[in-house]
């Protein structure tokens, strides 16, 4: 598959490190793309619910495929969310084509665009709240493993479903606890003149003009990769929401997630890397 040039892609909620990740689709995804700026908007890797038990070699090639594009040339912004929110202490940490960064204020071809994960209008992720919010994330992920075995078990002649996300639309708090979400970050955009906002953190993939009596803003959201696996991606001055069709991706190589390295051993003749002098590129790997 030939990659395809974009200007801007935003990736959030990718939730590295838990069983509702797609980290295979991600994979393919990011193999089949050749942005100059790539933004991941928050919640990339779980620490609320990381665990060494669990992270596959899928979720690892995420990350490899991340670091490829930088070395290709790719600028890479990584905006914190809450479930990373542990590496906001060091937001603003710069090594080669790699930024951290909490938000991101940008101009696109004079559109002015503020770009944050979300969670500072949440306030189930903090205080007390925060700790049911945590237990929550671990009754969701068993739901997203007993949807996928439900949808192994009607694959053959039924379309996939998802409960979690059906759950989600059908409770009326649910729908107005986005709907507020979307309108406060508007409003908030519209006070500050800005022309795009770009949030990720709540799941919902979304592109629409919110207007008031103060003026009227892009509102855009990423959506996730546990359920719509979805990213904003920016070319010829245009915001568009793609959305991952395994049909396109039918032939791509699949990575084996039961994948296991090989056993580390230091008590051996042999060198895994040798430096011949201190100065130039005198490295050699054995």
């Amino acid at each position: 598959m030939q990659k395809r040039a974009i200007d801007v892609v935003v990736l959030s909620d990718l939730h590295l490190g838990t069983y509702g990740c797609h980290a295979k689709e991600i994979v393919n995804y990011l193999k089949s793309i050749s942005p100059q700026l790539l933004i991941l908007n928050g919640d990339i890797i779980d620490g609320w619910q990381f665990s060494k038990r669990y992270f596959p070699a899928t979720h690892m090639q995420v990350i490899k495929e991340i670091i490829n594009l930088s070395g290709s040339g790719t600028r890479v912004i990584y905006i914190t969310g809450n479930h990373d929110e542990m590496l906001r202490r060091y937001s603003d940490v710069e090594l080669g084509n790699f930024q951290l960064t909490d938000k991101l204020v940008m101009d696109l071809n004079g559109k002015m665009t503020w770009i944050f994960h979300g969670d500072v209008f949440d306030v189930s992720t903090k205080g007390g709240a925060k700790l049911l919010a945590k237990f929550g994330g671990h009754g969701y992920d068993m739901l997203i493993l007993f949807n996928r075995f439900i949808n192994w078990c009607l694959k053959l002649n039924k379309e996939k479903m998802s409960f979690s996300k059906k759950i989600k639309n059908s409770v009326k708090k649910a729908v107005k606890w986005i709907a507020d979400f979307e309108q406060t970050a508007a409003e908030l955009a519209i006070e500050k003149k800005y022309d795009y906002i770009i949030c990720g953190h709540i799941h919902q993939p979304q592109k629409r003009v919110i207007e008031t009596k103060n003026g009227k803003v892009t509102y855009l959201n990423s959506g996730d990769w546990v359920e719509n696996l979805t990213a904003l991606e920016y070319k010829n001055n245009e915001w568009d929401i793609f959305q991952y069709d395994e049909k396109e991706f039918s032939g791509a190589k699949v990575v084996d997630m039961n994948k296991k390295g090989p056993a580390v051993n230091v008590v051996t003749n042999k060198v895994g890397l040798f430096i011949s002098s201190l100065t130039g590129d005198n490295f050699i790997a054995q």
